[in-house]
């Protein structure tokens, strides 16, 4: 017997693909429904709105992001390797994950209180993840660091100024990486001589 907790997954994965394929304002309940092969009032039952359901969705991928940049730093002791592989993660990671990605860069949702807080949550995320790897590289001594919240900060900024030629790019995968790997090279190397 399918448990109400495995029909509502259920209902979130459909409905992922239907609002990264339509986006947030053109997915319907109807939609949702219909590829659910479930009455609209059915959906009722697991959740109270269509922005109840993207809130799932948003955590939904959250996790799965979150997941998959933990487990993969976690492989390595080294905190440049860390941050490496936290930046090739993350910024090949929101590709997967559209309507994350939709959701922190969407104008029209920000009126949605629900978004600024995943917004909020998500900046806060990565901000303490990198500071924690940036603080073990300064005791360990890889890095010199004086603030590492500030240079957390720089980083997650980095990154976010990055993402929208990425995704909108017909760049390769390896000339992406390229790009990521200088980025990493500036960061962890500078640009003076000195």
């Amino acid at each position: 017997m399918i448990t109400k907790e495995e029909t509502r997954d259920a209902i979130i994965q459909i409905a992922r693909n239907i609002f990264g394929k339509y986006g947030f304002q053109k997915t319907s309940m109807n939609q949702i429904a219909n590829a659910n092969r479930k009455g609209k009032s059915s959906l009722y039952y697991y959740f109270n709105s269509k922005e109840d359901v993207f809130k799932a969705v948003l955590e939904q991928e959250t996790s799965m992001l979150r997941g998959e940049i933990m487990a993969t730093i976690a492989e390595y002791d080294d905190p440049k390797d860390k941050l490496k592989a936290y930046v090739n993660i993350r910024m090949n990671g929101f590709e997967k994950l559209l309507n994350l990605y939709d959701a922190i860069k969407n104008e029209y949702l920000s009126h949605l209180q629900f978004i600024e807080n995943a917004r909020k949550s998500h900046d806060e995320a990565e901000i303490n993840t990198i500071k924690s790897i940036l603080d073990d590289g300064i005791e360990r001594g890889f890095f010199a660091i004086p603030n590492s919240t500030a240079a957390a900060m720089a980083i997650v900024t980095a990154m976010k100024g990055l993402e929208y030629p990425f995704f909108v790019s017909q760049d390769s995968p390896d000339q992406v990486n390229t790009q990521i790997e200088a980025l990493l090279n500036i960061l962890f190397y500078g640009i003076s001589v000195r």
